[in-house]
């Protein structure tokens, strides 16, 4: 089956355009769009009003988006040392709050250590692969995101992560409109049929343009602050998209799991935004410093 729900048909009997057409019919737009706008509506409530809510939305997405790469691992018979990952992932996030970096590191730290000793009662078999992955589940999911709390503690802190927000909507939605409308050269057919260059291409003007604007308005930086924000978050959240393709590619499943109508898995709409984090935080702290 495709990846839209519709029989698969032989490369050479159906033009690029139209499989690209029906994969996107696939997608429950309405859903997709009303589950965003909640989801975007709490975020924003949370960020002006008391910021430890929006620490809390994102330790619980943590939480839920763990649980369910591990699951996906599980039914490809790789075991995640699970209840580590998500206390660390918890850990990270949280103490990030306090601590800063030093509060993510140490927490990822022990979190590793703690996946190499969970994992000896079940023996040597396949003992390297599973630790492996625990570690991958730490580092992906928990460490990212407590990078959003590095993001939101200053003072302008939700002016920060509304720049990502933005650059990352803007991305996504530029991407979309301009891959519907016109998207005939795939990027990478092999690991993610529904992107396009033309989609590209969109995502780069106006996730560009949101980073500029939202980079000069919120955080009085320069334009050229927010045309290197902007093109980097487009980037990272495509490079995100792709390795998520690649991962649900390997393991052989469409979703990640079922929890957002029209979306797919948590993770399924955390793909993007964790490295992006990470980039959001790395640009805004040198190009626009608290306080500079």
């Amino acid at each position: 089956m495709a990846a839209s729900g519709l029989p698969e048909q032989p490369s050479s009997a159906v033009h690029p355009e139209q499989r690209a057409r029906g994969r996107r019919a696939g997608r429950n737009l309405w859903a997709a769009i009303a589950v965003g706008l909640l989801l975007g509506a709490g975020i924003l409530v949370a960020l002006f009003t008391v910021r430890q809510v929006f620490i809390g939305i994102v330790a619980a997405a943590v939480a839920v988006s763990s649980w369910e790469l591990a699951r996906v691992l599980r039914e490809a018979g790789i075991r995640v040392s699970l209840p580590p990952v998500l206390l660390g992932g918890q850990a990270m996030v949280w103490l990030a709050w306090p601590f800063g970096r030093d509060g993510i590191l140490v927490s990822f730290v022990i979190t590793a250590l703690v996946c190499l000793l969970w994992r000896f009662p079940s023996g040597a078999a396949g003992y390297v692969r599973d630790v492996s992955a625990s570690v991958f589940s730490a580092t992906y999911v928990g460490a990212f995101a407590a990078f959003a709390t590095l993001l939101v503690v200053p003072a302008d802190g939700a002016a920060r992560v509304l720049c990502l927000m933005l650059a990352g909507v803007g991305s996504d939605v530029g991407g979309y409109a301009t891959g519907v409308l016109g998207g005939r050269h795939l990027m990478a057919p092999s690991i993610s049929p529904k992107k396009s260059w033309e989609g590209f291409i969109g995502s780069l003007l106006v996730g560009t343009a949101a980073g500029v604007l939202s980079v000069t308005l919120l955080l009085d930086g320069q334009p050229w602050h927010g045309v290197l924000f902007g093109a980097a978050i487009v980037l990272t959240a495509t490079g995100g998209d792709l390795v998520e393709s690649l991962i649900k590619r390997d393991l052989g499943v469409k979703d990640m799991g079922t929890v957002l109508p029209g979306h797919g898995g948590l993770m399924d709409r955390m793909d993007s935004l964790l490295p992006s984090a990470v980039v959001a935080w790395l640009l805004l702290s040198l190009l626009v410093p608290v306080g500079g």
